[in-house]
């Protein structure tokens, strides 16, 4: 596993086991929607002190090797 993926944590006693960033009660889905929604990252790093620039990017890892294993297999009816 790399630096950026440990960085990603899912403990079923945080968060209902959602994955959060490294164990802190702020999950990869909290910070994926900010983004999306248009919250540039300077302002969440500003408004969770407890993250870290990294943590971003350890976010987009695990979206990226999440798209990555989709897979869509046809269905014979």
């Amino acid at each position: 596993m790399n630096a950026l993926a440990d960085r990603i944590t899912m403990n079923p006693n945080v968060m209902m086991g959602k994955p959060t960033i490294r164990g802190l009660r702020i999950t990869v889905e909290q910070i994926l929607k900010a983004l999306a929604a248009g919250v540039p990252p300077e302002d969440l790093l500003e408004d969770y002190p407890e993250l870290e620039p990294t943590d971003l990017l350890a976010v987009f890892a695990f979206a990226g090797d999440l798209v990555s294993e989709t897979r869509i297999y046809p269905v014979a009816l």
